[in-house]
């Protein structure tokens, strides 16, 4: 098992109200600065729980696949930086590196290759479920459908089985890009396309996902390479929402299919795996490199958002978007294409990285700015921005459930809350239209008064202040434009 280093037995020592002291153990990473408290013995001694909502300051496991540096802008696959994979390694490769814990030799990824080859076949009965899905229904839709139906084709799966397991994430990262062109025939009507066993991962999809009964998809190398750092460069990122999602549902030993399906759906969330599109239409909006002055002005003024920039971990440039602004002019470049979207990009970027008001709040451009420029360029419509961006994440998702499960950290997940609802009372009928009081304790010593038309507007999550020194962009959450009555949120 990956456990945390602590060569030297550092402690803490937290102070009571009550005169008890508590020792708790600091551990550190392998790399990094960051120290962190074990705080698991916390409750059993101390009767105390902590209070993180978001989980900003809270490791809930170990591991060993992705390294993020946010202050720093560093990310890490096994310890390899994912500027060098985009330059010098193949997104099938990186599956391997993420899965395995090494980069292969030829003869384990040609052995790797043929496993994926022989899952590629979706089976043909759960090819007909998607007859049933309206014409234009969203893609991210259909695949959190069936990406679950897939339990339904191995009911004696056994997640305790070494063999079960490896043989359930091959065969759902082969039949992914099948999964999700087929989600996007589906929305246009069209039939779907078998995959071919001498195309890549990137090459099969953009098979496709283009070709038609009428004519054959001709494969264009600079779309594969970009198709190719799109998912090396969305493959992991350590314990995100989604990825944190199929964790707390493969601690119930559910079957992986349901866990990945789980990923999928919190994935579609436009604070996730949505935002990249989000930049496209902001960028639409713009318009042209006059209106960005007025563009930031309101962004300023809080009336409206700006898209693409700031990260929860990242203070500083997020890797990932260096390499997808290089891979983005390639493309462009490559193809011959003049997209005016890209100016204003540029000069939004340029402008805004030049604005005190943005440095100050460590608001750099994130992977998403540019991504949605790239997969449009190559002819994905944006419905599949966020489908692209599971189909990547899936490798990354196994790997932190294979992970679970063979270093045996499998403990259910079990958040605790503070509660702040209404104190025991007796069952009392209502009569009319009375209104009912709810007395609900925020702090020690103070109360919040409210009728039950208000209690449906209240925010428990962001019931006590927030620190001054976190009244910053947190995801795509503002806290400074929050109203100061919070039943208003």
């Amino acid at each position: 098992m990956n456990s945390p280093t602590n060569q030297n037995e550092k402690y803490a020592v937290l102070k009571l109200p009550d005169g008890r002291e508590h020792k708790i153990k600091i551990y550190n990473g392998t790399i990094g600065s960051d120290s962190f408290l074990d705080i698991r013995d916390l409750y059993s001694k101390t009767g105390c729980l902590t209070y993180d909502p978001g989980f900003a300051c809270t490791a809930s496991c170990s591991s060993s696949i992705t390294y993020v540096d946010g202050n720093k802008g560093i990310c890490l696959y096994r310890g390899i930086s994912i500027s060098d994979l985009c330059e010098n390694s193949n997104f099938s490769e990186v599956m391997y590196l993420l899965l395995c814990g090494d980069l292969p030799d030829e003869d384990q990824m040609d052995e790797f290759n043929s496993e994926i080859r022989y899952e590629l076949l979706v089976h043909e009965k759960l090819k007909r479920m998607y007859e049933h899905f309206l014409f234009g229904a969203h893609p991210m839709a259909i695949l959190v459908v069936v990406v679950g139906a897939l339990s339904t084709f191995n009911p004696d799966l056994d997640p305790s089985n070494v063999s079960h397991r490896w043989k359930a994430c091959i065969q759902t990262l082969a039949q992914f890009p099948s999964l999700a062109a087929m989600a996007y025939k589906t929305s246009l009507g069209q039939p779907p396309v078998y995959p071919k066993a001498d195309y890549g991962y990137a090459e099969n999809f953009l098979h496709m996902m283009f070709t038609t009964p009428l004519e054959e998809y001709k494969i264009n190398p600079v779309h594969v390479k970009a198709v190719d750092a799109f998912l090396i460069l969305h493959a992991d990122h350590e314990q995100n929402a989604s990825t944190s999602t199929v964790r707390i549902a493969g601690s119930s030993l559910a079957n992986p299919y349901a866990c990945i399906a789980s990923g999928v759906a919190s994935l579609w969330g436009p604070m996730h795996g949505g935002a990249n599109e989000a930049v496209v239409e902001m960028l639409h909006s713009i318009g042209n490199k006059e209106n960005i002055p007025d563009f930031l002005r309101k962004v300023k003024a809080k009336e409206c958002r700006l898209m693409g920039f700031g990260h929860r971990v990242y203070k500083n440039f997020d890797p990932r978007a260096k390499a997808m602004k290089k891979l983005c002019h390639e493309v462009l470049k490559d193809l011959g294409t003049v997209d005016p979207d890209l100016e204003v990009a540029m000069e939004l970027e340029r402008l805004a990285l030049s604005d005190d008001y943005f440095t100050r709040r460590k608001l750099y451009p994130n992977v998403d700015f540019y991504s949605g420029i790239v997969l449009r360029a190559i002819g994905i419509p944006t419905s599949m921005f966020t489908v692209m961006f599971a189909m990547a994440r899936c490798v990354g998702w196994f790997s932190h459930w294979l992970e679970m499960h063979k270093e045996d950290q499998l403990r259910i997940g079990r958040p605790r809350q503070m509660y702040v609802g209404s104190e025991q009372r007796e069952y009392r009928k209502k009569i009319g239209h009375e209104p009912e009081v709810v007395h609900r304790k925020v702090q020690q010593g103070s109360f919040i008064q409210t009728s039950i038309n208000q209690e449906a507007q209240f925010r428990t999550s962001f019931q006590l202040p927030v620190p001054d020194d976190d009244k910053r962009k947190i995801g795509k959450l503002d806290y400074e434009s929050l109203p100061a009555n919070p039943f208003s949120w």
